[in-house]
């Protein structure tokens, strides 16, 4: 596999127009299992063909299962220069039934060992709106994260997924899912709270301190090209997406007669829709002259929008488009009733 990974980064270089890059990430699976040698040898491929920038955010995805010192010190010695930790939870039941492999305990233990080892941008996952969590318990939550003093916090309401075990189990009453209105309770305390604490609230679910926001999830919400490789890796060139199968066999299976992906051939309703979903979860918000240059609005856009602003939905300042705070709790709603 990691071979296979190899081969497809020489093969597709050229699909990025730039030879440099800014940001690497490891993530969409366990990358934290591969062994120093798999890692280095992905590290060198880029390297040999793309020039990493001086200050190239270069991330690993990691379970807290898997963060020992040992590991550490080879990531840092890789050149990994931030983690991503799914913590998820503090609470024993949750990360149960959620199959997390990992303790509370070993959630509590990662992030100190991960700064012990030199790691000095660390970011963490949470998610809100769990079934039976209770808001003292998110208060509890969000108090030890910030004991933590990481530079980054991602936090995710659950969704229910269909033909998923979890759908099973809100199908039969087994679990009761969180109502609407838990849900925005907590996420309205975690923005305050975050927010209080110094963090740039700079897309719906992340938040950074000044000078740690994510480069790579950026990238993907200011539209910028990004090459995937591996399985169910994506790519975007500002025209066309370009996904690989997410089957680990059938990828290496098709890679050699060059049928291991799929292309959608981006139409201007496609790029405006997109521009919109993406750059409204943002800080950055929409630059109304970009959307305009894709297509020309509607009547009925016009009308939605004002409605909208009516609403304090949405605020336009200096030519952008921006969601209030009352608005990032509709944030897909009012997208999609702005879509072509």
């Amino acid at each position: 596999m990691i071979d296979c990974i190899c081969k497809e980064i020489q093969e597709r270089a050229s699909y990025l127009s730039e030879s440099s890059l800014n940001s690497v990430y490891f993530g969409g699976g366990t990358p934290s299992l591969l062994s120093q040698a798999e890692l280095v040898q992905l590290l060198n491929t880029i390297k040999s063909i793309f020039t990493l920038t001086d200050a190239c955010e270069i991330t690993l995805e990691a379970n807290p299962d898997d963060i020992d010192l040992e590991r550490l010190g080879f990531w840092k010695t890789a050149g990994i220069n931030r983690l991503s930790i799914g913590l998820q939870s503090f609470k024993e039941s949750d990360l149960r039934w959620m199959n997390r492999a990992h303790s509370v305990e070993e959630a509590l233990i990662c992030v100190d060992l991960a700064r012990k080892s030199g790691i000095t941008n660390i970011s963490v996952d949470l998610i809100y709106g769990l079934p039976n969590l209770s808001m003292d318990e998110w208060k509890q939550h969000i108090d030890t994260v910030l004991a933590m003093e990481v530079q980054h916090v991602s936090a995710y309401c659950l969704t229910i997924e269909e033909k998923t075990a979890l759908h099973h189990l809100v199908k039969t009453e087994k679990i009761v899912p969180a109502g609407e209105d838990d849900q925005s309770e907590q996420f309205i305390y975690l923005i305050e709270r975050l927010i209080a604490a110094g963090f740039n609230h700079y897309e719906i679910s992340n938040f950074g301190f000044p000078g740690y926001e994510a480069v790579h999830n950026s990238n993907y919400w200011k539209g910028a090209h990004y090459l995937g490789v591996g399985p169910s890796a994506h790519s975007f060139d500002g025209k066309s997406r370009q996904w690989n199968v997410s089957n680990n066999t059938l990828y290496l299976k098709n890679f050699e007669a060059n049928t291991y992906f799929e292309i959608e051939h981006l139409s201007p309703k496609d790029r405006w829709n997109e521009l919109l979903l993406t750059g409204l979860r943002t800080s950055y918000g929409v630059n109304i002259d970009q959307l305009f240059a894709i297509l020309d609005p509607s009547a009925d856009f016009f009308e939605t929008l004002t409605e909208f602003k009516q609403n304090n939905w949405l605020i336009e300042e200096d030519g952008t488009l921006f969601l209030t705070s009352e608005g990032r709790l509709k944030a897909d709603y009012i997208a999609s009733e702005l879509f072509v």
